[in-house]
């Protein structure tokens, strides 16, 4: 039977309920911690769950980071949720002097002191002209730290947390989002099925 979605196994990430969206949609889900697999893979996505340094050196020491930078480098269909979105940054504060995939020039920062770390629940997302997968609505994070900045290239949706920070971004195939679509109900349902490539309407 042939696989339609490939999770990575950082290690760290609980993956039951990324798991179980995938199958709520009718598609066959594989976990590996291969990098070849992730090569190879038609779709692959990065959970997020965990602190960014050790799993930062886990797909460093296991040539999955490789394997994702490839994957997202080239536009091939690419998922990364929560930490997934901040590992292919640069680095992050959370984990000083941890290197990221690199594959986004910017670097995750903490939430100012002035608001609830983490936020943790429900939060209104809004997109840039150009979004194709993404649209506005209401998405769950679970975030201490988040990317600022839309590199040159992506597009982007916000949220606001203390500021200004980005939602989710999008380029080509590639998809990553600081929220929990698996955990976002109908409308992280829809996300998904647009990235999978169903035709869903987006108002």
């Amino acid at each position: 039977m042939t696989t339609d979605v490939l999770i990575v196994r950082t290690g760290a990430a609980n993956l039951a309920s990324v798991v179980a969206a995938f199958e709520r949609l009718g598609r066959t889900v594989q976990i590996t911690d291969n990098a070849f697999a992730v090569t190879r893979a038609q779709r692959v996505v990065l959970p997020g769950v965990g602190a960014f340094a050790p799993v930062a050196k886990r797909l460093a020491e296991s040539r999955l980071g490789d394997a994702i930078r490839n994957r997202v480098e080239r536009g091939l269909p690419t998922l990364a949720v929560c930490l997934g979105l901040q590992l292919l940054a640069k680095g992050s504060d959370e984990g000083e002097g941890a290197t990221g995939l690199g594959v986004l020039p910017v670097s995750a920062s903490r939430f100012p002191n002035d608001v609830v770390v983490p936020q943790l629940g429900w939060n209104v997302v809004e997109t840039d002209p150009g979004c194709r997968m993404l649209t506005e609505g209401a998405a769950y994070f679970a975030n201490s730290f988040r990317l600022v900045e839309c590199p040159s290239g992506w597009n982007a949706a916000w949220s606001d947390h203390g500021g200004r920070f980005v939602a989710a971004l999008e380029r080509d195939e590639v998809l990553g989002c600081q929220f929990h679509p698996e955990l976002s109900g109908a409308w992280g349902e829809a996300l998904l099925r647009r990235w999978l490539g169903e035709q869903v309407p987006t108002c």
